[in-house]
C-alpha cells in the first residue's frame, strides 16, 4: 500500500507558478484550441457523436461516393470500341442498390461482434489470424490516404465543373492542396468540432441531390415509355452484336468499374470509439441511413443519367451535365447549378473526414499490436491521435501530387483496396458464422449473407485489379505491400526487445526481501529523496530501485515512486476506461512501495493521468520537488548495444526529453540503462 492510505504527507504549500508558454504554443493553442480537461467526467459525453453527427462525420464518406463511383460505371457503358450501351443503367441501379444493402447490412453484423470499432483491421486479425489482419490494416491504411486524396480530387472536379477550363489547370491543385491543409489543422481541434462545422454543408448537399434526382425522374415520366422502348431496343441491338455473354461482361466491368460506390460503408464499423453510448444502436442506426441516402442517391442517379441522355463533356462531371439539363429554363438556373455543383464539391471535402477520423484509428490500432511505432497510439491534449492526423495528411498530399489530382485514376487505386478489406470481413465473418452452426439457430442466414457478400466483393476486387493494373493499380500494389513488409519488420523488431526484457523482468520478480510492515518507516520531506518515473511493476523498475541502492549506498532516506497513466486511443472509450486506468496505475505504484519498505526505505507514490507524458511527467516531477526540496529524478531508458538509424521512431525519447525540461527549472534527473544487446 502507498503511505498515504497510513502515514499521509504534510500539506504541501502552493506550487509554483506556471510559466507563461511560448508564442509558438500560444499560437498552436489559437490554432487547434485549449486542452480537454480529463477531469470532467463527462468529458466522452460531450466529444462523442450521436447517430446524426456519425452520419455526417462518417457516413459522408459513403454518400460523397456518388460523385464518382455512378460516374465511373456510366462512363463505362459507352465505349468508342463496344458502341452505346447505356440501356444497362437501369439493371445496374438495381444492383448497386442491392450491394449497398447486402455489404450495410454485412457490417450492422460486424458492429455487432466487435462493438469497439477497429472494423477490417481487427475482424481480420480476430477471425483470421494477426498476419492476415496486418494485411487488412494496411489496405486500410492506404485506402484512408486515398480516401482523403479522391475526395478532395474530386471536390475540385465538381467545384471547377462551372468554371473556364483553363481556371481548372492553374488552379484546381493549388486548391485541394489547401483543402488538405485546412482538413488536417481541423481534425487537430477535435471530431466533433470538425463535423459541426460541416454539418450545414452535408445538409444542402442532401436538398439539392434529392430535388436533382426526384426532379429529373418526375420531370421525365412523360418520356419514360420511350425509353423503355429504347431500353429494348438497346438489349436487343446488344443481344445481336455482343451476344449474351457478352452483355453479361460487360454489365459485370461497368458494376466492377463502379465499385468507388461502395467505398465509404466501412468507415462506421471502425469508427465505433468515438460514437455516443449505446455504440451498437448508434453505430447500427448510422449504417442505417448511410445505406439507404447512398443507394438513393447512387442507383437514382445512374437512372437520371439515362433519362436525360447523359454523354461526358471534357471538363464536367456527369453530375454537373445533369444538372445542366435539369435547371435549365429555370429562373436563376446559374445559381441553382452553381449551389448545387458547390455542394457536392463540399460534401467530398466531408467525405475526406472519414480518412482522418478512421486512418488514424487503424494506425492506432496496429500501433497498441506493435505493427507500427507506438507513438501513432498517443493522444494530444486534444484527445486526437495528432500523429495519425498528420501523417495521414501527409500522405495524401503526396499522393495528390503524384496523381496531379486525376479522379478518374485516384478512384481506381483507392477501390483495389477497399475491396481487398472487404473482402477479407466478409471471408473472416463467414468462417465465424459456419464455426458457429452447432450453437446458432441463424447460422444458415449469416453464412448466406457474408458468402454473398464475400463473392461481390473478391469480383470486384480481381476485376478491378486486372483492368487498371497498368493504369495506376500496380502503384496500389506496390505501396500496399511495402507497408505489409515494414509492418512485418517493425514487429520483429518490437518483439525481440519485448522478448529480452520479460526474461529480465521475471529474474527479479522473486527476490527473497523482508516484511513491509515490520520495516515501515516514516517519511522526512527534509532528507534527501530519490523520486523514480516507473511504468507497471515489473524488472524495469525493480532494476531502477537496486541500481539507485547500489549507486548511493545510504544517501536516500525517502523513495517516491511516480506514474503517469497516458489515456491513448487504446484506452480512452469512455469513463469507465479511465477509471480503469487510474485503478491500475494505483496498484503498481503500491507494489513499488511495498517493495521499497521491505528493503528498509521510506517510501510514497504520486500519480498523475494525462495524454502527453512528457508534458504530464515534468508537472509531476515539480510537484514533488515542491513537496520534497533535496529531490533526485530518475528514469529509465532503453539503449542498444548498437543504435541503428530507426530506433529513435521505434523507441521515444521520453526520458531524455523530461531531463531537458528539468534542468531547465533547475532539477537534476539521472538516466539509468536498460540495456538491449
Amino acid at each position: 500500500m502507498s503511505d498515504s492510505h497510513n502515514h499521509p504527507p504534510p500539506a504541501p504549500a502552493p506550487g509554483p507558478e506556471p510559466e507563461r508558454p511560448a508564442l509558438g504554443v500560444r499560437v498552436w493553442r489559437g490554432l487547434i484550441g485549449k486542452p480537454r480537461d480529463l477531469s470532467d467526467r463527462a468529458i466522452f459525453h460531450h466529444i462523442s457523436l450521436v447517430p446524426l453527427l456519425a452520419w455526417v462525420g462518417l457516413g459522408a464518406d459513403g454518400l460523397s461516393s456518388s460523385s464518382y463511383g455512378p460516374d465511373e460505371a456510366y462512363r463505362t457503358l459507352i465505349d468508342p470500341a463496344l458502341g452505346n450501351h447505356t440501356y444497362l443503367a437501369v439493371a445496374l441501379a438495381l444492383a448497386v442498390a442491392l450491394t449497398i444493402f447486402i455489404i450495410s447490412s454485412a457490417y450492422s453484423h460486424i458492429i455487432e461482434l466487435f462493438p469497439h470499432g477497429g472494423g477490417g483491421y481487427l475482424v481480420a486479425t480476430k477471425l483470421l489470424g494477426e498476419r492476415v489482419g496486418v494485411v487488412s490494416g494496411c489496405a486500410l491504411l492506404v485506402d484512408y490516404v486515398l480516401t482523403i486524396t479522391v475526395s478532395l480530387a474530386a471536390a475540385g472536379d465538381a467545384l471547377f465543373s462551372f468554371l473556364p477550363l483553363e481556371w481548372q489547370a492553374h488552379f484546381k491543385l493549388p486548391v485541394e492542396i489547401f483543402l488538405i491543409l485546412f482538413l488536417t489543422l481541423l481534425n487537430l481541434r477535435g471530431v466533433k468540432e470538425s463535423v459541426l462545422a460541416l454539418l450545414p454543408i452535408f445538409i444542402v448537399f442532401l436538398a439539392t441531390h434529392i430535388l436533382l434526382v426526384l426532379g429529373s425522374i418526375l420531370m421525365n415520366a412523360n418520356h419514360a415509355p420511350a425509353v423503355a422502348a429504347s431500353i429494348g431496343h438497346g438489349f436487343h441491338q446488344g443481344y445481336q452484336t455482343l451476344g449474351l455473354g457478352g452483355m453479361g461482361l460487360l454489365f459485370i466491368h461497368a458494376y466492377s468499374m463502379g465499385g468507388g460506390t461502395y467505398t465509404g460503408l466501412e468507415a462506421v464499423s471502425n469508427g465505433l470509439p468515438i460514437m455516443r453510448e449505446p455504440r451498437v444502436p448508434t453505430g447500427k442506426r448510422t449504417m442505417l441511413y448511410m445505406s439507404i441516402s447512398l443507394a438513393f442517391m447512387a442507383a437514382g442517379l445512374l437512372v437520371c443519367y439515362l433519362l436525360v441522355g447523359a454523354s461526358p463533356i471534357q471538363g464536367q462531371t456527369l453530375n454537373a451535365v445533369l444538372a445542366q439539363s435539369f435547371f435549365k429554363g429555370w429562373p436563376l438556373a446559374k445559381t441553382l447549378i452553381v449551389i448545387t455543383l458547390c455542394s457536392e464539391g463540399m460534401l467530398l471535402i466531408v467525405g475526406a473526414q472519414a480518412g482522418f477520423i478512421d486512418g488514424p484509428r487503424v494506425l492506432s490500432n496496429m500501433a497498441i499490436d506493435s505493427w507500427v511505432p507506438r507513438r501513432f497510439a498517443a493522444l494530444s491534449d486534444r484527445l486526437t491521435t495528432q500523429n495519425g492526423i498528420l501523417l495521414m495528411g501527409s500522405a495524401s498530399l503526396a499522393a495528390l501530387l503524384y496523381t496531379h489530382g486525376q479522379t478518374r485514376n485516384l478512384v481506381v487505386m483507392y477501390s483495389i483496396n477497399v475491396f481487398l478489406t472487404f473482402s477479407l470481413s466478409m471471408f473472416g465473418m463467414l468462417r465465424h458464422w459456419f464455426a458457429q452452426r452447432k450453437s446458432e439457430a441463424i447460422w444458415k442466414r449469416r453464412v448466406a449473407l457474408f458468402l454473398v457478400g464475400f463473392l461481390l466483393c473478391i469480383t470486384i476486387l480481381v476485376i478491378v485489379t486486372i483492368e487498371k493494373f497498368t493504369e495506376g493499380g500496380w502503384l496500389t500494389v506496390l505501396v500496399t505491400s511495402g507497408c505489409i513488409v515494414l509492418c512485418f519488420l517493425i514487429h520483429s523488431h518490437y518483439r525481440s526487445v519485448s522478448k529480452y526484457l520479460m526474461g529480465f523482468d521475471q529474474s527479479l520478480r522473486d527476490l527473497p526481501l523482508g516484511d513491509a510492515d515490520a520495516l515501515l518507516r516514516p517519511l522526512n520531506p527534509r532528507r534527501p529523496a530519490a523520486a523514480i518515473l516507473v511504468g507497471g511493476y515489473g524488472g524495469t523498475g525493480i532494476h531502477m530501485v537496486l541500481n539507485i541502492l547500489k549507486a548511493f549506498p545510504n544517501y536516500f532516506e525517502n523513495i517516491v515512486f511516480m506514474s503517469v497513466g497516458i489515456i491513448d486511443s487504446g484506452k480512452f472509450k469512455g469513463d469507465a476506461e479511465i477509471e480503469a486506468l487510474k485503478s491500475s496505475t494505483q496498484r503498481s505504484l503500491d507494489q513499488y512501495v511495498e517493495l521499497a519498505r521491505k528493503l528498509g526505505l521510506a517510501a510514497a507514490c504520486r500519480m498523475a493521468v494525462g495524454t502527453d507524458v512528457v508534458d504530464d511527467s515534468e508537472k509531476l516531477c515539480r510537484e514533488v520537488a515542491h513537496e520534497f526540496p533535496h529531490t533526485t529524478f530518475f528514469a529509465g531508458q532503453v539503449v542498444f548495444q548498437r543504435e541503428a538509424w530507426y530506433h529513435k521512431y521505434l523507441h521515444n525519447q521520453t526520458s531524455f526529453n523530461i531531463q531537458k525540461r528539468l534542468h531547465w527549472c533547475g532539477l537534476t534527473m539521472v538516466i539509468l540503462p536498460m540495456r538491449v544487446q
